[in-house]
């Protein structure tokens, strides 16, 4: 279907962070998939190393965002490119809900400091 309405997304959460899924293989798409994350004030998700390149958009809000250790102040307009095998962690130390916009490949898979792999569904 090439035109994915607000009706038609997929609403999933986890670590405390909203993600709502326009474009997966469920909607249409054959190779790239893309959410918009809603992530509440004070949300802290864990650490986890990504196995396909995102570009993470961060529409409004504030984030801090740690990448392979170094962490980031991200501010609404900003753009964070993140490689595969990297480490990320994101942080809202702000008042209010940040919004972001995320895009990678179809086939995503995420791994917690534990070794636990996830699956995220909005990404498959």
């Amino acid at each position: 279907m090439p035109v994915v309405r607000p009706s038609d997304a997929v609403v999933h959460e986890m670590h405390g962070a909203r993600f709502v899924s326009y474009a997966a293989p469920s909607t249409g798409s054959r190779e790239l998939c893309a959410w918009r994350g809603e992530i509440p004030a004070g949300t802290r998700a864990p650490a986890h190393t990504v196995s396909r390149e995102e570009i993470f958009h961060l529409l409004a809000g504030e984030l801090l965002i740690t990448l392979d250790g170094t962490a980031h102040r991200v501010t609404a307009g900003d753009t964070v490119v993140i490689h595969p095998g990297a480490t990320l962690a994101v942080e809202n130390p702000g008042d209010g809900t940040a919004v972001s916009w995320v895009t990678t490949s179809h086939g995503l898979e995420a791994t917690l400091a534990d070794g636990t792999r996830i699956v995220p569904p909005w990404a498959n």
